[in-house]
């Protein structure tokens, strides 16, 4: 059930409404939306996951009222990435952390921004810190692992302590599909491998949904050597 209050209780107090950060969000907490599940930007709103923002249409109006010059995305690719992320991230970031962001990785930025209201992080970019993102995704986790095993050093999978990785399950497809649509520049892969990456994309025509169980069986097959 869509949240109920009298707009017209709000009308009488618009100017003390700002465009800052602040009272955007507290207005957005005060139509009833849950502001631990979108992404804040000065000139847009992201929801990354439509049925626990509870952001409906009619709060959208309401909110375009009082700020018209800021766009709410509703990207479904977006929140499927966000849903991705968010897998890795609740096991991985504890409360009150102390972050380091990459420079310049918008993405990233919008994955992230979130927690600072989920667990009351704090995203530096440069200092003390008690994680680090690394902005790996899934294309270049499974041509590390093609790699190691070209090369015949074993599964090489990324995973370094201290180390969060909001992207090791999103596709560079996806990505970039999403970057596009929102009017961004594309990324490209970071590992250049030449047999790795020839490799990966001969599978991308053969069994386009390989990556993420190339991914997983690495991780159990590390695990169950490891345990031994």
């Amino acid at each position: 059930m869509d949240f109920l209050f009298d707009v017209s209780g709000l009308a009488g107090d618009e100017d003390d409404f700002s465009t800052s950060k602040k009272d955007v969000l507290k207005y957005l907490k005060i139509i009833g939306v849950d502001t631990r599940f979108i992404s804040y930007t000065p000139e847009k709103i992201y929801i990354n996951n439509l049925r626990f923002s509870r952001f409906s249409r009619k709060k959208e109006a309401t909110f375009n009222r009082q700020y018209p010059e800021i766009e709410v995305v509703r990207n479904k690719l977006f929140q499927k990435i966000c849903a991705k992320s968010s897998k890795h991230l609740a096991l991985e970031i504890e409360p009150n952390s102390r972050i380091l962001m990459p420079e310049d990785n918008f993405l990233v930025e919008l994955l992230m921004e979130p927690y600072t209201r989920k667990y009351g992080a704090k995203l530096v970019y440069e200092g003390d810190y008690d994680l680090a993102v690394n902005p790996l995704i899934l294309d270049d986790q499974v041509n590390n692992v093609f790699e190691g095993i070209f090369k015949g050093e074993g599964l090489n999978l990324t995973k370094r302590e201290g180390e969060i990785y909001p992207l090791v399950s999103v596709s560079l497809d996806w990505i970039n599909s999403f970057l596009k649509m929102d009017g961004h520049d594309p990324i490209e892969c970071e590992n250049k491998d030449e047999l790795a990456h020839s490799f990966s994309e001969f599978l991308d025509d053969v069994a386009p949904q390989y990556k993420d169980n190339v991914v997983s069986a690495s991780v159990f097959i590390s695990e169950k050597l490891n345990s031994q």
